[in-house]
């Protein structure tokens, strides 16, 4: 099984809710799957795994998240895959959901139980015919490319007045602005969006020089643990989250300063939380899709060293991953964003160049974030036929590892 979470932004540019891609097996390697086989197992919903693998807790305030659904799995016992939380999921369905007593019976058994509902891939000439469907849904996905939509805004404005439309296939920066401008869009999800839009700076703040500083610092091979406590020192939150972690990992150990904290954790270990904490920081005045996708990259890369065969270099597609975003942290270009910091030329020719012995798992990762399946289904048959099973471990893991790192748990 392969999945990912694709962003829903707004007018702002603000994610406002997750859609989970699924795709059940390599189809490359499986090419049955493409005919009748895809019937195989069509009563799962395998977005909820992914659901379940990250917390409804992750998407707290006013997101939500999108789950396909099938109309073989819209009768399948989703709420014993959903816990709690019932108004977080959009149950997402297609046109083979038909506008039938018994598909329009269980879209209202659904409503009751405090889900959501969207449908995508309706023509418009099938809206008329849809109109005891239509009538359950809270949003209606409608690719711009095929729709006009100042005529959807009068329709669904009259007939729906409650449904919300999202524009998808948005995959450029002038589609999406002149989409903003006609009006009548809520959400939309495109391939040109995968982090939200922030204004760019001249200088970098003088509390992110710091932070830059202490990752120097802990990114040489063999740096000063007293000199990067030092430096921790000089920032309160930093200080707090150190000895709040280091207390809670030793029992009675009474842990009161900073060089003490840094040196029961070690130098690997004191690296690892550094990196990630010090991203957090960078962040802290940036909208939060951005500290999500950075961990997530971090984590998701690490666990593929294994299956790109460059196991050794683990802890270096860490900080690849977690660094791909530097430009946006610090409000400069990538270029300018790595010349203020200390890594290896294989991380730089990555990020800067998309070559080097890196680069191929930089690249996978971009395929998996977009879900284009095809790509990822192609690459991993290029790594000696590398586990579809394994790749998928490796994103749950890294869903997981960023949800005990916000959301309490061991990490």
């Amino acid at each position: 099984m392969l999945g990912t979470l694709i962003p829903l932004f707004d007018d702002a540019m603000q994610v406002r809710a997750y859609s989970i891609f699924a795709q059940r097996q390599n189809t490359f390697l499986n090419p049955s799957l493409l005919g009748t086989g895809s019937l195989d197992g069509a009563g799962q919903v395998l977005g909820l795994d992914i659901v379940q693998s990250m917390g409804l807790e992750t998407l707290v305030d006013d997101k939500t998240v999108f789950v396909e659904v099938g109309n073989v799995s819209l009768f399948s016992d989703i709420d014993s895959q959903v816990t709690d939380a019932h108004e977080k999921v959009v149950l997402l369905m297609d046109h083979t959901v038909q506008p039938t007593e018994m598909y329009v019976n269980r879209l209202k058994e659904l409503k009751a139980s405090g889900y959501r509902l969207a449908i995508r891939k309706l023509a418009v000439k099938q809206f008329e015919e849809y109109r005891a469907v239509l009538s359950q849904m809270d949003y209606v996905l409608l690719d711009h490319k095929k729709i006009d939509i100042t005529k959807a805004k009068v329709y669904f404005g009259k007939v729906y007045p409650n449904v919300k439309l999202v524009a998808v296939n948005v995959n450029s920066q002038e589609d999406y602005d002149i989409l903003k401008q006609d009006g009548g869009y809520d959400l939309y999800e495109g391939e040109f969006f995968r982090l939200p839009r922030v204004d760019a700076a001249n200088e970098v703040s003088p509390m992110k020089v710091t932070y830059v500083e202490l990752l120097n610092i802990v990114n040489d091979p063999d740096f000063d643990l007293d000199k990067a406590a030092d430096v921790i020192g000089n920032d309160p939150a930093l200080v707090i989250s150190l000895l709040s972690m280091v207390n809670r990992m030793t029992v009675n150990s009474g842990i009161s300063t900073v060089r003490h904290a840094a040196a029961m954790l070690g130098q690997k270990e004191l690296k690892r939380w550094i990196n990630t904490a010090v991203t957090r920081e960078l962040c802290a005045d940036k909208p939060s899709e951005i500290t999500r996708v950075s961990l997530l990259r971090a984590r998701f890369c690490e666990n593929l060293a294994e299956t790109f065969e460059l196991k050794n270099f683990s802890s270096e597609l860490f900080l690849m991953g977690l660094f791909s975003v530097l430009d946006v942290m610090l409000d400069v270009t990538m270029d300018e964003a790595l010349d203020k910091v200390k890594v290896s030329k294989e991380i730089s020719e990555a990020l800067l160049r998309d070559e080097g012995k890196f680069a191929r798992v930089l690249d996978f990762l971009r395929s998996y974030e977009n879900a284009d399946w095809q790509e990822v289904s192609r690459l991993l048959i290029l790594q000696n036929g590398a586990s579809d099973k394994a790749v998928y471990a490796a994103y749950t893991d890294a869903l997981r590892w960023y949800r005990d790192l916000f959301f309490g748990g061991e990490s």
